[in-house]
């Protein structure tokens, strides 16, 4: 079976395979990067990695337009449960849960989780997805930790890692974050969207390709790869 993956910009992606969409971290209306807008994109899941603007983004009018459930940690659920969405199911780190499609797992993310209107948001997470045999960690946004060697040794198909820096990791960290996991696949994610976190993906690439296995796919907004 085939897995769709597109990207929207930033953090976001849309995961489709032949049973459901998953939606990571919708930031779309105020991303000025972005490649869709929370009016059209649909749904059945949405999985939400924090509390932080550009990745909780447009969950709650997605999430009520679509009735899509809703997939973040106990506070973040509970949060949102306040602000009238009606599909949610808590994780919490190091938690799994075997949906009709697939599996996920909510990994450690070496970051912050305040909500927009400064509510406490939990700790913030990383995604291990199962899916029709592949397995897919997107990372979010963390710094560099070693337990992603842990993360690596489930065998990895694609890792999906930020390398904007200031925020998250880097592209030194990230370069060493794929030594840690080796995925056979890499996209880079969490650059150019603003000033702060300008980066070039490309030579990030290169350094990538020379000093891992991995292969790298460094994607524009908008553009889809399968799996």
């Amino acid at each position: 079976m085939t897995i769709k993956i597109s990207w929207f910009s930033h953090a976001c992606f849309l995961i489709e395979t032949d049973q459901s969409r998953l939606l990571i971290d919708p930031f779309l209306s105020d991303n000025p990067l972005a490649s869709g807008t929370a009016d059209e994109i649909q749904t059945d899941y949405i999985l939400v990695s924090h509390g932080h603007g550009d990745h909780l983004g447009d969950t709650i009018n997605i999430a009520k337009r679509t009735n899509a459930i809703v997939i973040s940690n106990y506070e973040i659920q509970n949060w949102l449960i306040g602000q009238g969405v009606e599909n949610t199911h808590p994780q919490h780190i190091g938690g799994g849960f075997d949906y009709p499609w697939g599996r996920v797992k909510l990994t450690i993310a070496q970051h912050g989780s305040a909500l927009p209107d400064g509510s406490y948001g939990g700790n913030p997470c990383g995604f291990l997805l199962y899916i029709d045999g592949k397995k897919i960690y997107h990372a979010c946004d963390t710094g560099l930790f070693y337990d992603m060697k842990l993360i690596g040794e489930e065998g990895i198909d694609l890792a999906i890692l930020p390398i904007g820096d200031n925020f998250t990791m880097g592209p030194d960290d990230a370069l060493r974050a794929v030594k840690l996991i080796e995925p056979r696949q890499v996209v880079p994610i969490h650059y150019d969207t603003f000033d702060v976190i300008k980066q070039d993906p490309h030579a990030w690439a290169k350094r990538v390709k020379k000093e891992t296995a991995a292969s790298v796919t460094v994607m524009s907004p908008g553009e889809s790869i399968e799996l």
